[in-house]
């Protein structure tokens, strides 16, 4: 086991919670590159685990309460880093102003609604000073590649594209790449952002 450099607390999103694949293998990926992985669900998806039924997720105010309360539980003998996976990661970053976290990690950022480009969720981006990373599937339906340079993020917002990829970074067959291979991709963006901020 590699002795941990810093920490990336890592929240879900909207429609799994941190025992799915994307997040465990996300998880395992960055901790054999020395960062702590710190996983948890939100109320409503252990409520949903709990019960097996789905559940839509809580307000946001309340998403945000629960994601400061994780923050409490860190290692605070190692670099803050915070983030999550689509609505976690949006989550991350509304609150990542206000924290002494380095930096915030969204993967999979949802700007928009898909097929609602009008309806964008980007904000608190446009005001953001400290350093973020969005690492992107080149055709995600929540804000693709030719998308998302129009929407004008300070230069402290970096945007890393993969391959093909989709909202959970998954290419289709025919581009000649893999989901493995877009993870690892993804995996070694954070790691390099996080190592260049700690």
């Amino acid at each position: 086991m590699i002795k941990p450099f810093a920490q990336l607390i890592l929240a879900h999103g909207a429609g799994a919670g941190k025992s799915s694949s994307f997040m465990q293998d996300m998880a395992r990926l960055l901790e054999e590159k020395g960062i702590a992985v710190q996983l948890f669900d939100f109320d409503y998806m252990k409520v949903a685990t709990e019960t097996g039924k789905k559940r839509p997720p809580e307000k946001i105010d309340k998403l945000q309460q629960q994601f400061h309360a994780q923050i409490a539980l860190r290692d605070i003998s190692l670099p803050l880093f915070i983030g999550g996976k689509s609505m976690g990661g949006r989550v991350a970053s509304m609150i990542f102003a206000g924290l002494d976290a380095k930096g915030c990690v969204c993967l999979g950022y949802p700007f928009h609604p898909p097929g609602k480009t009008d309806k964008l969720r980007i904000e608190h981006l446009q005001t953001l000073t400290k350093p973020l990373l969005v690492v992107q599937g080149e055709r995600d339906t929540f804000g693709n590649q030719t998308e998302i340079p129009d929407y004008q993020l300070p230069d402290s917002v970096a945007v890393e594209f993969l391959g093909d990829g989709d909202h959970s970074f998954k290419p289709r067959k025919a581009s000649g790449l893999s989901l493995d291979e877009n993870m690892q991709l993804a995996a070694d963006k954070v790691a390099a952002f996080i190592q260049s901020h700690c």
